[in-house]
């Protein structure tokens, strides 16, 4: 493996006076974990992934798979669902459904959503299960889950009711969140809709239980949770300009906790962190070997715009570092994806970015295979301490 480190003076000039410290966010919290949507960056994570209780916050789930199911067709947003029994004797949060109900799928999205109904949460369970159970369901939500790289997360419900073995980590609901986000932009405003009055049933029970959605502060989801082995808990994501980031809290103390927290846990995550512009796409940033290649070299570029999240305390020269197994064997093709910057900035993980070939190299003739060949030899067989022969 081949590393060549890489100073981009760019950057310390357009971020001027450098400094060594990078503030950090101390949280209450039992496991935090912020994520900035944007760039990719992860800005906080306490005891990321533990598997903990999610309470209602596992309905997010749920909701996603009801999603997934009215875009492949099994469900179809003004489809009337029965109410079973066992969806009816559910209680804490609910949407107050009986027997004789038939409700759509859209107010049972928004019960859930709104709401945190249980008794909404059973009904598309049972619609979606492959046995027609709850417990069906929650098995193909676990199944489901570990596809989409959350593998600390196992469901025995719909609804986060508490149940031995129902665990999320705080990581797995942040990567919930993305993918909500980012795979239904037509479904996600509700998440931001602050009241529904069912059927005028229970009119105290109608109100968004999200506390940041009020806020001014750009907040537009998620889902809060709660039961008295979790704490107080709300996957949350707010947008302000360009940037949008996705927070995670659990375990707090009370409601007003879990309120003051992700206000702060907001406010901290864009005063304290500037999204800089760091390489053009195309640009040429480094260069790898060519192993039998018309060309020694190959040119070594992102595919997309660049830009990093930088601490607004620790705004200096950013060192990076190009990983790649090489020399890398002609032909390449332009775009291939070749190595990876390793960027490292105080107070943050590890980034890394895939780089890619920023022009063609066909395999070299027969010239090429003879000089290859005579390097070899001499690495091989000549004298340890003397260089390979010079090219004539």
């Amino acid at each position: 493996m081949i590393l060549s480190k890489l100073r981009f003076a760019a950057i310390a000039l357009c971020f001027g006076a450098t400094a060594s410290f990078a503030q950090t966010f101390d949280t209450a919290a039992r496991a935090a974990y912020v994520f900035d949507q944007t760039t990719g960056t992860v800005l906080l994570a306490k005891e990321e992934d533990v598997p903990l209780p999610p309470a209602s916050m596992s309905k997010l789930m749920t909701v996603y798979m009801a999603f997934e199911a009215i875009a492949d067709g099994r469900l179809t947003i003004d489809e009337e669902l029965p109410v079973s029994s066992h969806a009816a004797a559910y209680t804490g949060s609910s949407m107050f459904l009986d027997t004789t109900d038939r409700v759509t799928v859209e107010d049972l999205l928004r019960g859930v959503i709104i709401l945190s109904g249980n008794d909404a949460s059973a009904v598309l369970a049972e619609a979606l299960s492959p046995d027609g159970s709850e417990a069906g369901f929650a098995r193909m939500m676990t199944q489901r889950a570990h596809q989409m790289g959350m593998v600390n997360s196992t469901f025995a419900n719909s609804n986060g009711w508490p149940a031995a073995g129902h665990r999320m980590s705080v990581e797995d609901l942040g990567i919930l969140a993305d993918h909500l986000i980012r795979d239904f932009p037509t479904y996600y405003p509700l998440f931001a809709e602050r009241e529904f009055a069912f059927d005028g049933r229970v009119p105290a029970n109608s109100r968004n239980r999200n506390p940041v959605l009020s806020l001014g502060i750009g907040a537009d989801g998620l889902k809060t949770g709660h039961t008295s082995e979790a704490g107080y808990g709300l996957v949350g994501s707010a947008k302000q300009g360009d940037r949008r980031i996705i927070f995670v809290l659990t375990g707090l103390s009370s409601e007003q906790a879990r309120a003051e927290e992700a206000e702060r846990l907001v406010n901290w995550a864009y005063r304290q962190f500037a999204q800089k512009d760091v390489v053009d796409a195309g640009h040429r940033i480094a260069t790898a070997d060519v192993w039998r290649g018309a060309a020694p070299t190959v040119g070594l570029t992102v595919a997309e715009d660049l830009s990093l999240l930088v601490p607004v305390l620790n705004q200096g020269t950013v060192e990076a570092e190009v990983v790649y197994n090489g020399p890398i064997e002609a032909p390449i093709a332009a775009g291939d994806q070749l190595a990876e910057l390793v960027i490292n900035l105080d107070g943050l993980p590890e980034k890394r970015v895939p780089l890619i070939a920023d022009a063609a190299v066909s395999e070299g003739g027969f010239a090429t295979r003879l000089r290859t060949a005579a390097t070899v030899l001499w690495t091989k067989f000549g004298p340890q301490s003397s260089e390979a022969p010079e090219e004539a």
